[in-house]
């Protein structure tokens, strides 16, 4: 997304958030939709439990009315309702003791595939299986490394976003990185061990 464009974004976010601060509820409905599905991509990386994940978004979004008087306007509305987001996500895996959701796969989840020009089912296989496995991986790692790693890596959030976002400086960001994707691979690898030859 260029500069233009992210300025753009941010401008009509602003005006948005007063028009629903004024009274107008389609203006926030419009903040749902421009962010639900990103909100939504973000939170299967935590759960993959349909019904956990929907809760956990609407959640948010509800939380962020709630505080749309807070809002600043310093950062910009998706990096603070992100933030909103990233905490009712750990809140809830402290609530229930950060034990992974043993549920049946998201179809939705699922039928995620890489692009190809004609589909083949064992690339759809593979596709899945990868996915699977770098959930599960995921499931293992501490709550500050997980959530960094897919700010960095699943929503390719800028180093600067994701210092925004927690509240941290660009140098913790780059340590936390650096350490989940080291806790990634031993965690990958002890679970995984084919994966030390490729």
């Amino acid at each position: 997304m260029g500069i233009l464009k992210m300025n753009t974004a941010r401008k009509e976010d602003a005006n948005l958030v007063r028009n629903t601060l004024e009274g107008d509820s389609d203006a926030f409905q419009a903040l749902v939709e421009r962010y639900e599905v990103r909100l939504f991509a973000m939170v299967r990386h935590y759960t993959r439990n349909t019904m956990e994940i929907e809760d956990i978004v609407q959640d948010t979004f509800l939380k962020a009315y709630r505080r749309l008087d807070s809002f600043d306007h310093r950062s910009s509305f998706y990096t603070w309702i992100y933030r909103i987001a990233t905490n009712t996500v750990l809140d809830v895996l402290k609530r229930r003791g950060r034990s992974p959701v043993q549920a049946a796969p998201d179809p939705e989840l699922l039928a995620e595939v890489a692009p190809c020009d004609v589909p083949s089912p064992s690339r759809d296989i593979e596709a899945s299986e990868l996915r699977e496995i770098t959930h599960e991986v995921l499931t293992h790692l501490p709550d500050i490394f997980r959530t960094t790693l897919i700010m960095r890596e699943f929503d390719e959030m800028t180093y600067q976003e994701i210092a925004d976002t927690l509240g941290i400086s660009i140098g913790t960001v780059e340590s936390r990185l650096f350490r989940a994707r080291a806790r990634f691979k031993d965690k990958l690898l002890s679970l995984y061990p084919e994966f030390g030859d490729q």
